[in-house]
Order: structure tokens, then C-alpha cells, then sequence
């Protein structure tokens, strides 16, 4: 092994040390599309386009943020792959697209075989969650752009929806109906405020904060079999002021009840120890909200999912009752 290399920051021998730890868990992932070996310049996936008139790929791309900071502190790194993971799942999903396949990367000051090994297991089991195969990565040992401890991860998905049952806002029309499914918490967004009122959390503090973000393949898949979805708005930076309107074509508003789901304790904690107004929350944080859901009121009432809010005529946004 070199070892002008290995004086200079860069520890080959631990690199090949964490490949073959994050081996069995990258199998596990494979689905049927799945082509090649492990360990390939490449990910080769072949999708079953079976019935599909115009296959439209659908791509997302995103990280986990300062939620990262978290995991340093209590050294606890099996779950941020989830929540990196779930970040782009769930972007994609608000297409109608299905999500096939995952790549990550994941950038380090020190390379330490077991701990990419435990980020690795988390991203193995987002993926498992999702039904998508982790066919590619890269581990890059960077001295001098992180610090020892600390790294960085990212991720990419890409999906396939046929192009004529995408989900794209144009069939919303006034008088259709906003639906929500829960969050499982914080998710990964807004972590730089919540660090700011929390500089030194308790572990066990951390560990709830750290609370993986909910994926919701699984939620979409068995809700288009009973209904046909109109808009989908994945709730991450931005809260609800931001990302609802998304899903929403010109000359439309939300017009959404802030009482209509429970607001988890921790945000009001947060809220509270903050002394941030509980309204202000809603341009922060998903607020007990994974996922908006625009249907008709015939739908709606089917889907089993609370209403939240309306569609109504207005200036393009949102507003907050």
C-alpha cells in the first residue's frame, strides 16, 4: 500500500477495508433490474417498462444538511442514510414516478472503515424501504476539506412514471381537497436553527432529534391503487409556506387549517425553548406534515387521510388558518 499516500492524509488501505464491510449490505438492496457486479465503474439497471406507452425518467438529487452535526456529537451514524435516502424518494415521488435505483457519496476528512460501514447500512435500508437498488457510490478521503471526525453525504435517485400519468398540478382544480400523511418527525430540514437553540444537545436529546426521515413509497403505491392523485408536495426546506403552493398550477391558493393535524411535541418544544412563534414554524419545519396530497373531494373522503385544507381561486400561495 502506499505509504507516501497514507502520510499525506489518505489511508488506501482503509478504503478497500470499507468496501468489502459495505458489500453485503449494498447486495441486499439489489432488485430484479439489477445488472453487473459489485464494484463497478458503473451501476447498470435494466426497469421493467412493461405497459408503459412513454417512460419519462425522473431524477433527484440532495443531501442530509446539518442534521449531520448531530450524529458527530453522539457518534451515531446507522441512520443519516435514510434520511438521505428519503430526501430524494420522496422528491421523486411527488412526479407519480417509481423510484428504481440509488447512487450516494459520501466525502470524509478521515476514512474509518467501520463508520462508512454504519452510514452504509443506513443508506442499505432506506433503499430496502423504498424497493430501489444502491447500484454505485463513491467514498472520497478528503484531508483538508473536512475535519477528521466530520463528513458529508449526498444522493441520487432516479424514477420512471409513464409520461401520461405523471403528476404534474394540471388536473387541481377549485374545490379539491389537501390531504396529509404524517411525518416521523423532524426529517432533515432546518437543523441549522434547531442546533442554534440546541449548541450542546444531551445524547438522548440528540437521538430524538435524529429521528430518520419517514419514506413513503409504500404510502403512494397503495394510495394510487384507491385514488388518483393530483398534486404531491413533499414538505423539507421551506415548511409549509413554501413547498404546498408548489404542487399547485397559477391562479390556485392553499387555503389550509393548521389545527386539522396534531403538532407532534417536539416542534412545540422546539417552539417553546426557542421562543420562536408556533406560526413562524410553519416556514421552518414540516410541523407533524411528511406529505401533501391535492385530490378531489370524492377521493378524498376514499383515501382514509385527514383533510387539511382546500383549493381555492387567488393569487398563487398559501394561506394559513
Amino acid at each position: 500500500m502506499s505509504k507516501v499516500y497514507r502520510e499525506a492524509g489518505v489511508d488506501v488501505a482503509a478504503g478497500y477495508r470499507a468496501v468489502d464491510l459495505i458489500r453485503e449490505a449494498v447486495r441486499s438492496t439489489d432488485t430484479a433490474g439489477v445488472l453487473g457486479e459489485f464494484g463497478g465503474f458503473g451501476g447498470l439497471f435494466a426497469p421493467d417498462l412493461t405497459g408503459m406507452k412513454r417512460p419519462v425518467l425522473v431524477s433527484g438529487t440532495d443531501g442530509v444538511g446539518t442534521k449531520l452535526k448531530l450524529a458527530f456529537s453522539i457518534d451515531k451514524h446507522d441512520t443519516i442514510g435514510i434520511d438521505c435516502v428519503a430526501m430524494c424518494v420522496n422528491d421523486v415521488l411527488c412526479s407519480g414516478a417509481l423510484p428504481l435505483f440509488f447512487l450516494d457519496y459520501i466525502a470524509c476528512g478521515k476514512l474509518i472503515p467501520e463508520k462508512i460501514a454504519s452510514i452504509v447500512s443506513g443508506v442499505a435500508d432506506g433503499c430496502r424501504q423504498s424497493g430501489v437498488a444502491l447500484i454505485g457510490g463513491e467514498t472520497a478521503e478528503m484531508p483538508g476539506i473536512y475535519n477528521g471526525n466530520e463528513y458529508d453525504i449526498a444522493g441520487f435517485c432516479v424514477g420512471v412514471v409513464d409520461l401520461d400519468n405523471r403528476i404534474d398540478g394540471k388536473a387541481i382544480h377549485p374545490g379539491d381537497l389537501i390531504v396529509g400523511l404524517p411525518s416521523s418527525g423532524l426529517h432533515s430540514n432546518g437543523f441549522s436553527l434547531y442546533r442554534k437553540i440546541y449548541p450542546h444537545p444531551s445524547p438522548e436529546w440528540a437521538a430524538e432529534l435524529l429521528c430518520p426521515t419517514k419514506i413513503y413509497v409504500k404510502d403512494i403505491r397503495k394510495l394510487r391503487e384507491r385514488v388518483t392523485l393530483k398534486g404531491l408536495a413533499h414538505i423539507t426546506g421551506g415548511g409549509w409556506i413554501e413547498n404546498i403552493p408548489r404542487m399547485l398550477p397559477n391562479g390556485l391558493q392553499a387555503v389550509v387549517d393548521t389545527t386539522a393535524m396534531p403538532v407532534p411535541e417536539i416542534f412545540s418544544k422546539i417552539s417553546r425553548d426557542g421562543r420562536i412563534p408556533l406560526r413562524e414554524m410553519y416556514n421552518v419545519g414540516n410541523m407533524g406534515l411528511g406529505l401533501a396530497i391535492c385530490l378531489s373531494p370524492q377521493d378524498a373522503e376514499k383515501s382514509g387521510c385527514p383533510v387539511i385544507g382546500t383549493v381555492e381561486e387567488g393569487k398563487h400561495g398559501i394561506v394559513l388558518l
